[in-house]
């Protein structure tokens, strides 16, 4: 099966930074290293060609046992091209971080800050990086394996 242009022309763009690539039933997939996301992300929605110009979903993986550990995960969307291609960023334990695409997507704001409250990773360069979902006193990121289900949480009372 024949690659995509977006894929090939990532391949040829971003070398270094590739990790590897599949498109399965048309889902094109490339797997890259985190210093290559905001070139790499600002080169799919700025180029005349490729035009990526919606970012639909940004999530993460918590992969546990693996390293590393945490995967995040992009959907962006050609509205031009009728094209799509998902993005995948591995994240390790140690330094649960990576470069925050809000300035190339300002929606990104919300998705950053639920992975952020959810998983524990911290978005380099986001405008407001705070809890989305959990209250302020809330102890750890519930979306990780690890995360104790039987975990008790502080308990928070109005504030006068």
């Amino acid at each position: 099966m024949e690659e995509s242009k977006t894929l090939q022309s990532l391949k040829e763009r971003f070398p270094e930074d590739i990790i590897q690539t599949h498109s399965l039933l048309g889902q094109d997939t490339a797997t890259i290293t985190k210093s290559g996301l905001l070139a790499l992300a600002g080169y799919l929605k700025q180029d005349p060609e490729l035009q990526y110009d919606y970012l639909m979903d940004l999530t993460a993986v918590d992969y546990w046992k693996r390293t590393p550990r945490f995967e995040v995960v992009y959907h962006f969307l050609s509205i031009k091209n009728h094209s799509r291609v998902r993005i995948k960023v591995p994240v390790g334990i140690r330094e649960p971080e990576i470069d925050s695409l809000t300035v190339l997507w300002p929606g990104a704001n919300w998705y950053e800050r639920e992975v952020h409250d959810m998983f524990g990773i911290h978005f380099t360069g986001h405008p407001d990086l705070r809890r989305i979902l959990m209250y302020p006193e809330f102890e750890g990121h519930p979306l990780r394996k690890d995360y104790p289900i039987d975990k008790r949480q502080p308990l928070v009372g109005p504030k006068d």
